[in-house]
């Protein structure tokens, strides 16, 4: 081969030689391609109501899980009815006697479920009782007032009182009290209490006659077994009567006492069924529901 042929192109020496051949990109219009994605979401979308449908036909099964509970737990609780049989207070009374069986002395507890809403004002709930047998809980009573008061609330059992030094003591982290109360001309000093006394529920109101000008009177009521009770968030009542080593006869006195009181200070915006349900247990024990329409029947003894 000559040096001329050498030199020139390969193309123009190979006999079959392929010629190029142009490729050209094209790009679908922007409307085709935005009907492209309406039609694969529209699909979407139908699959997704496809698939939502058959969901809903499908039946769902909750399951509900127990609560883990001890051997003596279930021991006891296999001794007593369920806790969906309505009971008369003193067969209820003495099966949740009989469930107390722990090293210490149980309390005892009453829990009612009300037909109340505590967002509104005009269904708020919050008393206090005098329990005849007492709680058999020794309480610590704290009480704010000055002059002669202070003497009369000791003497009456307080186990501490005072006046601005009692205030500063609390400021300071003194809380060694189950129970305080004030009389109306400390309140503004006790106003700046409220952050230490308000998450503590020790903060004196007059509703829950913590807040009143016969120290010595109140002190021996809270002293003998008077006790508060208030609405939580889910309109619930949660109330401690006594203790597990009371008579029967004495628990359900205390109860009796309880219902009344409720009842005597139901709220004016109250409608529908006001008790809903009651159920009395001990701390560690399980619960039995009491017939409240056989409890307001009972007789009390102060009648």
């Amino acid at each position: 081969m000559s040096q001329k042929a050498l030199l020139q192109p390969a193309t123009s020496r190979l006999s079959c030689a392929f010629k190029p051949v142009p490729v050209v990109f094209t790009r679908a219009p922007v409307a085709q391609r935005l009907g492209d994605v309406v039609v694969t979401r529209a699909a979407a979308t139908e699959d997704l109501e496809l698939l939502e449908e058959l969901a809903a036909k499908k039946p769902q099964v909750q399951v509900k899980r127990e609560k883990p509970r001890s051997k003596r737990f279930k021991a006891m609780q296999s001794k007593v009815a369920k806790r969906t049989v309505e009971l008369d207070p003193a067969t209820a009374i003495k099966n949740m006697r009989m469930t107390a069986s722990t090293k210490f002395t149980e309390s005892v507890e009453m829990h009612a479920r009300m037909g109340l809403d505590p967002k509104f004002s005009d269904q708020q709930l919050r008393a206090t009782v005098s329990l005849p047998k007492g709680t058999g809980k020794e309480l610590r009573v704290a009480v704010l007032t000055q002059g002669d008061n202070v003497k009369a609330a000791l003497s009456a059992g307080a186990d501490v009182a005072g006046g601005e030094d009692l205030i500063e003591r609390i400021n300071g982290g003194f809380m060694d009290f189950d129970k305080l109360i004030a009389t109306p001309d400390m309140m503004p000093k006790v106003a700046k209490l409220g952050r230490v006394l308000g998450p503590r529920g020790l903060m004196p109101n007059p509703k829950a006659g913590t807040v009143t000008t016969d120290v010595a009177g109140t002190v021996k009521d809270f002293k003998g077994g008077k006790v508060e009770y208030r609405l939580d968030k889910g309109g619930n009542l949660h109330v401690l009567f006594g203790r597990a080593d009371f008579k029967e006869e004495d628990l359900l006195d205390n109860l009796k006492a309880i219902q009344e009181s409720i009842d005597a200070n139901k709220p004016p915006g109250a409608k529908g069924v006001y008790w809903k349900s009651m159920y009395v247990c001990t701390t560690m024990g399980p619960s039995q529901r009491i017939s409240i329409s056989a409890l307001q029947g009972m007789k009390s003894k102060q009648e």
